[in-house]
């Protein structure tokens, strides 16, 4: 076998302004634990994501994510993308945010995967290495 890696995700991923790319998460079962952070890179069937504290794998969320303003004046309600999906991973190893992911297993509303497949397709996110 050659050097090369075989990429074996489904979707492509797409790098976001972290900073620029906020995310809360509600924990399902738990009305009153809803939580800020920000994203790294997103596709169609999951996100990377930082929060200050870990979700262990397996914890089913809801998460809301608001793409950064690819089209100018474009009102932020056009912007914010709704998904179920169970956290995969953490990264505990640094000091500070914890990375995460989720994997989605179902978009809330028809038009937030319309709303995530139009801003990729108009060009507003970068591929992710």
């Amino acid at each position: 076998m050659s050097g090369r890696s075989i990429n074996r995700r489904r979707h492509e991923r797409f790098s976001v302004p972290p900073m620029y790319t906020a995310l809360t998460v509600n924990v399902m079962g738990e009305p009153k634990m809803q939580l800020d952070g920000h994203c790294y890179d997103l596709s169609e069937g999951g996100v990377q994501f930082e929060l200050d504290d870990a979700l262990p794998a397996g914890t089913p969320v809801e998460l809301s994510i608001e793409l950064p303003n690819g089209m100018l004046g474009q009102p932020e309600q056009e912007r914010v993308v709704r998904v179920v999906g169970n956290v995969v991973w953490n990264d505990q190893t640094e000091p500070g945010p914890v990375r995460m992911a989720a994997v989605f297993s179902r978009f809330v509303a028809g038009v937030d995967k319309e709303r995530l497949f139009r801003h990729i397709a108009g060009g507003h996110l970068t591929r992710a290495a």
